[in-house]
């Protein structure tokens, strides 16, 4: 196994070119997983950690997040989106979040990403580069199955971009543990009010991230009567019914760490809580 060490954009791109089979190490977080597990003998592996253009991280009314930003750095700076910020925080321990990056979690592409329902619902924007480009994919169009993207073996994930929705957002998982295990399901709620605009993105629930549209719809029912400016409780039955509507969009399996029936279970109480917290944040 070869591994190359770069420290700029255009040298990885030019590799990649070149190399069909290349993988990209950034955290290296779940690349060790799997090759720990046998899943994967990886032969050109091309470590970008150290590539500092890959680090940006600005907000301007538009959030820019470079690929390389980690969790922590999320944690401890203005990440733009108060649910991503809380999706960080579940994600692994402190020493994973010192390496783990936004752009390792959209290139692992799991349906069990913690960050990816939060970009669902804030309808991020994922920048691909290649040699010959760059391309600009809406987060809906770019997972298209469990880890699987539209990502070209000669691209590199350079950054994900998201208007900034404000504050009234949230983000819940359910897990068999507080930290260091794979979401049972995960919900994200994000409330723009300036736009208004409701987003409900659903993680670990189905073969990739869910968007609740039905959920969506009626939340969006619930502020055009409360009035998207004026920062108000839904009564507990608006709360039930979202949450049942959260719920009915998953496509949930049985498997070890839990049963479909549960997740579903999961997804309404989630659902029901989320609306009741981001409908009194203004």
């Amino acid at each position: 196994m070869s591994v190359e060490i770069f420290k700029h954009v255009d040298d990885v791109l030019e590799t990649l070119s070149t190399h069909k089979d290349a993988t990209i190490l950034a955290g290296g977080t779940d690349l060790l997983v799997e090759i720990n597990f046998g899943r994967i003998r990886p032969t050109n592996v091309l470590a970008i950690d150290r590539v500092d253009e890959l680090k940006d991280h600005s907000r301007n009314g538009h959030v820019r997040m470079g690929a390389l930003v980690t969790y922590t750095r999320m944690l401890e700076a203005d990440a733009g989106s108060p649910a991503l910020q809380e999706a960080a925080r579940t994600i692994g321990s402190p020493q994973i979040r010192n390496a783990a990056t936004i752009g390792g979690n959209l290139g692992t592409c799991s349906p069990a990403g913690d960050a990816l329902p939060v970009l669902a619902a804030l309808e991020a924007t994922v920048l691909l580069r290649s040699k010959h480009g760059e391309r600009r994919v809406s987060f809906a169009d770019f997972m298209t199955g469990p880890k699987k993207s539209v990502r070209r073996p000669d691209e590199l994930i350079v950054a994900a971009e998201w208007e900034d929705a404000g504050a009234a957002q949230t983000y819940m998982f359910a897990a068999t543990r507080n930290a260091m295990a794979i979401s049972i399901s995960g919900l994200a709620m994000v409330v723009d009010r300036a736009r208004r605009r409701v987003g409900v993105g659903l993680g670990s629930c189905g073969p990739t991230i869910i968007r609740a549209t039905e959920a969506e719809r009626f939340a969006t029912g619930v502020f055009e009567e409360s009035g998207w400016d004026r920062p108000s409780r839904p009564s507990e039955a608006a709360a039930r019914e979202f949450g049942k509507l959260a719920a009915g969009a998953a496509k949930p399996i049985d498997d070890v760490r839990g049963t479909a029936a549960y997740r579903r279970h999961v997804l309404a109480v989630m659902g029901a809580r989320a609306l009741a917290r981001v409908g009194v944040i203004p």
